[in-house]
């Protein structure tokens, strides 16, 4: 028999759903998984259904509206963090010291001083932690990861990471939490371009210099029209409120390995959704990931260095987790599986005390880096991470 492992979710909007159905899909997905999760609690403030929700269809056996009270509890043993930004830090520190682990979303912190605090946290309670960068899981990311690293680009000349999304395009979209700095810390950098260092970075090794650009397109947007409406809500009818951070941005890297790149982030590109992908190009081979296309990998392999092309492979069973999921190649997976991967590294982190999969100390890096956009951004200059 395995033993249970108590799970409280703190935040049930979309993420906080998504966790716990990753939870509750471990094992049948994982059937050797050396613990057996539980949905102990839920923990949120929203003044609609989602409590009554939890119980009702994801099970969870208590439903509290203070997230202290589901930190305290004996029999939670991993606190998900999937609220938004400004709750991250204070739920993250309290559920370490509690001696609870931790999977918490992107950003850890809203800069990459409270990141540090939630890192120092899990590292002095010896908890085990897993940070939600979800793309890096996608089985045709770890096949380009290992032809990377196997040399089979040869030596990686340039990468371009673009992600890009419509979900603040519109000007009449709600002035969320999300366009304001004390509770988002960022804008599309924190929420999007986190994501997309960490793929950088996974795939192709570690930035060390970068020079940014940004814009804000939409300097104003109505009030909500209620507290717990969402970025994708359109605002009421009262005066326009300031926006506070950024719609885009766009960065020049340096990486580690000598390699250049580029990084482009929108959250308010018309005609884009969840456009989000990389290339990489080496000195004799090249390949391309879209994460809408995510069972698929364009690479261009063994070929003369001029006129040679791309082919598509289909992931197997073989690649990354797929197996876990599929019988064959060509069959989809789904951004609700990537969460599983998630939640399955999680669980061997806790049941081997090392680390498995993304963990805080990766969600650090990618909030320096952002970190060190912003300062390049206000100074108009390289900076170096």
């Amino acid at each position: 028999m395995r033993d249970d492992l108590g799970i409280g979710v703190v935040g049930f909007g979309w993420m906080g759903q998504v966790h716990a159905r990753s939870m509750s899909r471990l094992l049948q997905h994982f059937p050797d998984a050396p613990l057996r999760p539980r949905l102990v609690a839920v923990a949120d403030v929203a003044d609609d259904d989602r409590l009554e929700r939890a119980a009702d269809a994801y099970g969870f056996e208590h439903a509290l509206g203070d997230w202290r009270e589901l930190v305290a509890r004996d029999d939670v043993d991993v606190v998900c963090v999937t609220g938004p930004n400004f709750i991250h830090r204070d739920v993250g520190v309290a559920a370490a010291q509690a001696g609870k682990h931790l999977w918490i979303e992107k950003p850890a912190g809203r800069d990459a001083a409270e990141t540090a605090e939630v890192v120092a946290a899990v590292e002095a309670a010896g908890v085990q932690s897993a940070a939600g960068f979800n793309y890096r899981n996608a089985p045709a990311v770890q096949r380009a990861r290992e032809l990377v690293a196997d040399g089979r680009l040869g030596t990686v000349t340039h990468v371009d990471v673009t992600f890009m999304s419509d979900y603040a395009a519109h000007p009449a979209g709600a002035l969320s939490w999300r366009f304001q700095n004390e509770f988002a810390g960022s804008g599309v950098l924190g929420d999007l371009v986190s994501h997309a260092a960490d793929l950088a970075r996974h795939v192709a090794g570690d930035i060390s210099e970068l020079v940014v650009d940004d814009a804000r397109f939409i300097p104003q947007r109505p009030a909500p029209a209620s507290a717990s409406a969402s970025h994708f809500a359109r605002g009421g009818d009262g005066p326009l409120l300031e926006v506070e951070n950024e719609d885009y941005v766009a960065a020049l890297l340096r990486f580690a390995s000598g390699a250049r790149g580029t990084l482009q982030s929108s959250r308010a590109a018309v005609g884009e959704q969840n456009t989000y992908g990389i290339d990489v190009h080496g000195t004799t081979g090249a390949l391309s990931w879209d994460f809408r296309r995510m069972g698929e990998l364009r690479v261009c392999l063994d070929q003369d260095y001029q006129d040679a092309s791309y082919t598509t492979e289909f992931v197997t069973p073989r690649d990354g987790s797929m197996g876990a999921f599929q019988p064959g190649a060509g069959i989809s997976m789904g951004f609700d599986d990537l969460k599983v991967i998630e939640a399955h590294a999680l669980v061997r982190s806790i049941a081997d005390g090392k680390p498995h999969g993304a963990t805080v100390q990766d969600a650090l890096v990618a909030a320096r880096t952002v970190d060190a956009m912003l300062l390049s951004v206000s100074e108009r200059r390289w900076v170096s991470l």
